[in-house]
């Protein structure tokens, strides 16, 4: 009498769940319908559930996500899994009432049309008939993303078209695909279908021009009002406007290096601390950089000079006043290191330190930036490489020493070993300075910093 009871309120509930179906898309019934199946030691006939012919000619799907697992009660029209397709995503509906028995594949596992999916364990013997029949009639609600359906209030409710986002339209991928070929929003679409759902007939009359079909306006909000800003050159700037502007008038010619600094690297760091013992910072390479650089023009004086135009004469200067170019807020300033062939490579560091910290505060004085006599641009505190600097007038030549680089090069041996590699980029002006003047204050200056022991031999 127990299972003859359970039947018959099977029977009824799912016939009343059916009824109700074209309004609601599902059944309140599955939660007492299952309570019925936990309860009762289910000895039914087992189905196996198997995927159906999902259209558009589709043989296979990928398997994305279960909502089911083993000894899991099912109702008809609950969801059991969702599968994905080379057009759309689709969820997968039971259509037994019955416990998951087996489970045939893994997420992200390939099923081929016909296959099963899981088997499902049916109960009652005239039910396993009916719905054995009904084993090859499984359907496939179409979505782009797992959603839950909304039931409807009223009859009325359901025949209006709702408005929903392109995620949401109901439609079948071809209808999409041809909605997307002729560049149609189906979003914008209004369904003749059931509860909204999108046809093929009514795209086809958007192209047949029967049906008005919108495209949505896009609105582009103005640009913001910008203005043209105008102000005068003054101040540094101003000076940097006329010296640029004289040394168009000199005709450049470049020569690049690169120097290995990996001795020099060494040096430094065994002096470093005790450079800060000694003045309060660790030392810098551009100490050395200048120390070397006004060692080599004692053997090259005529890139430490100055020419005089109106007189057509060039003019040797004693003194080596070599002059840094320093970045700032206020605008590129070169003030100079005076007298570097008398200083040591300490004295150097101090000097350039104050005029550093001078420069950057704006506070240099007017004899600081004044009788320069060689320039350099260390454009490597910045992170470049090569540069082409631009000549100062009067002066004759120029630099732009780059950042030291890690990287690979051949020793003597032939063996490839780590090396600091930094570039240096030269300008001078070839109404007085030779190509081969410039390469060979050039390998100078190299061999005293790849060596810097030999400058030991030069140093007064």
């Amino acid at each position: 009498m127990t299972r003859l009871f359970i039947r018959l309120q099977n029977n009824v509930i799912r016939h009343l769940c059916r009824q109700n179906l074209q309004h609601s898309k599902g059944c309140v019934y599955s939660g007492i319908n299952r309570s019925f199946h936990l309860a009762s030691s289910m000895n039914g006939r087992i189905l196996p559930f198997k995927l159906s012919d999902i259209g558009e000619g589709i043989k296979e799907v990928e398997v994305k996500e279960w909502f089911v697992a083993l000894s899991d009660s099912v109702a008809q029209f609950d969801d059991i899994c969702e599968v994905q397709s080379d057009k759309a995503s689709v969820v997968i509906t039971s259509r037994f009432d019955g416990v998951i028995r087996k489970i045939y594949y893994k997420v992200g596992d390939v099923a081929q049309v016909g296959d099963p999916l899981v088997d499902i364990e049916v109960e009652g013997e005239e039910e396993v008939e009916v719905l054995s029949a009904e084993a090859e009639k499984e359907t496939a609600t179409q979505v782009s993303a797992p959603t839950t359906p909304v039931a409807t209030s009223s009859p009325s409710t359901a025949s209006s078209s709702p408005v929903m986002s392109s995620s949401k339209v109901l439609a079948t991928p071809a209808v999409r695909h041809l909605a997307k070929r002729n560049n149609i929003n189906i979003a914008d679409v209004s369904g003749s279908g059931e509860h909204g759902r999108i046809l093929k007939e009514d795209i086809e009359m958007i192209l047949s021009g029967k049906q008005v079909y919108q495209a949505p306006v896009i609105t582009i909000p103005p640009p913001a009002l910008v203005e043209d800003r105008t102000e005068p050159v003054k101040g540094i700037r101003k000076a940097m406007w006329r010296a640029m502007t004289a040394s168009l008038q000199i005709p450049h010619f470049g020569y690049d290096d690169e120097y290995d600094m990996s001795k020099l690297v060494q040096v430094r760091e065994q002096l470093k601390h005790e450079s800060k013992r000694m003045i309060g910072s660790k030392i810098s390479f551009m100490p050395f950089i200048l120390k070397a650089c006004s060692m080599s023009l004692s053997q090259y004086p005529i890139l430490n000079s100055h020419i005089d135009v109106q007189n057509d004469s060039i003019i040797y200067k004693a003194e080596h006043n070599i002059g840094v170019a320093v970045d700032t807020e206020h605008g590129l300033l070169l003030p100079c290191v005076k007298g570097i062939q008398n200083m040591s490579i300490l004295d150097i560091a101090v000097e350039l330190n104050r005029l550093q910290h001078a420069g950057m505060k704006n506070k240099l004085a007017p004899q600081d930036l004044t009788g320069g006599t060689f320039s350099l641009s260390n454009i490597g505190s910045i992170g470049g490489t090569y540069a082409r600097p631009v000549i100062f007038a009067p002066q004759v030549a120029i630099g732009a020493i780059g950042k030291i680089q890690k990287l690979p090069r051949f020793d003597r041996n032939g063996e490839i070993k780590e090396s600091r590699i930094m570039c240096a980029s030269w300008s001078a002006d070839h109404r007085v300075i030779e190509g081969a003047t410039m390469a060979r204050f050039s390998n100078k200056l190299k061999d005293y910093l790849e060596n810097p022991e030999s400058m030991l031999l030069h140093l007064k």
